[in-house]
């Protein structure tokens, strides 16, 4: 351990559980050393699911001992992300804060800020850069099998119908940023622009569909690049039945993909990253390339959410960039306050994406 990276993880709710701790347990260079919660229940599940991991019950104990710490990820309620991550800058630990960074892109940049004046590294996890299906279509548009790109398509849906669950995620108040918007939002927005780049217009509808709603729950993105290509974006929490996971049309094929990555699932399912098989695609979830009927299968790349923390290695080791950059994290969020106004007009709104 004496050359391993210190971790603190703040959460070990579904984000905590699923999506951080088996990753950085998995990860050459990082030991997971503390977890925090509070909640009986998921402290329970920390020390059978990390038994040599300290359990604490309040950031304080990380705070008082930053010292021993190299990062803290913060996967909290989002609501807490930007104070947490102002106490991690203040204590001069490094980092990595879930999306969405802040509930809005002026909060974001005012922590981004301040962590650069201090000169602590700060970075956002938007994981799903590494979806199978994503480092797909990057291969195929780079290989030039797509021609030029004119529209891209993605989705990610679910089936929650019937009234909302009295959950931190369905709360109205604007510094929950609760709702699919700012959840899985996110993710779209974010390969959407690691795809195509800088976005100038954005046209949304948001809706609120279900009974007693207080958040958005239905939603669907118009993004122009400004490479000229247009992103339709699309999630809710209403889908029955799920459109297809994503389509990049070009001017010689098209991919299609119906399923998403396996990664999600299997995290869920097993709290582990570590297998030899995690992260691929089995050949019957696999897209196909083609124009009209002549269309093949396409060997769908190993989904790698790993990814992001062997890059985070790097980056606290060697100064080499962060795994996703602040700045990325703060250009969705201003995406998310156009397709808001849009929404509110009717219109779409002429977008300045700088980064």
């Amino acid at each position: 351990m004496g050359d391993e990276l210190q971790v603190a993880l703040i959460g070990y709710g579904l984000g905590g559980r699923s999506f951080h701790a088996p990753l950085i347990a998995a990860t050459a260079g990082l030991h997971l050393a503390t977890i925090v919660t509070a909640n009986p229940e998921r402290r329970a599940a920390a020390a059978q699911d990390f038994p040599g991991a300290q359990l604490a019950d309040s950031p304080e104990r990380v705070w008082a001992h930053a010292g021993r710490y190299q990062l803290v990820v913060i996967t909290t309620p989002n609501r807490f992300h930007v104070p947490l991550a102002q106490a991690a800058i203040a204590a001069r630990i490094p980092v990595v804060v879930d999306k969405p960074m802040a509930s809005s892109a002026a909060e974001a940049r005012a922590l981004v800020n301040e962590a650069e004046r201090q000169r602590v590294p700060v970075a956002a996890y938007h994981n799903r850069r590494w979806d199978g299906e994503l480092l797909t279509a990057q291969r195929l548009i780079a290989n030039g099998e797509l021609g030029k790109v004119l529209r891209y398509e993605s989705r990610l849906d679910r089936w929650r119908p019937g009234t909302p669950p009295e959950v931190w995620r369905e709360r109205g108040a604007p510094e929950d940023a609760g709702g699919i918007l700012y959840d899985l939002g996110p993710h779209l927005i974010d390969q959407a622009r690691v795809l195509f780049g800088a976005v100038v217009q954005v046209y949304a509808e948001l809706d609120r569909r279900r009974p007693g709603a207080a958040v958005v729950d239905d939603v669907f993105l118009s993004l122009l690049h400004a490479s000229g290509v247009r992103s339709h974006l699309w999630t809710s929490a209403l889908a029955a039945q799920p459109g297809a996971r994503m389509r990049v049309l070009g001017t010689r094929a098209a991919y299609t993909k119906l399923y998403s990555d396996v990664q999600e699932a299997a995290l869920r399912a097993t709290r582990r990253a570590d297998g030899e098989t995690f992260g691929e695609d089995p050949p019957e979830r696999w897209g196909v390339l083609g124009a009209g009927a002549d269309t093949r299968p396409v060997r769908t790349e190993r989904g790698d959410y790993k990814r992001f923390y062997a890059l985070a290695v790097k980056w606290l080791r060697d100064g080499a960039p962060p795994p996703v950059d602040a700045a990325d994290a703060i250009a969705v969020l201003e995406i998310i306050a156009a397709a808001q106004r849009s929404a509110a007009t009717g219109r779409a709104v002429t977008f300045a994406d700088a980064v």
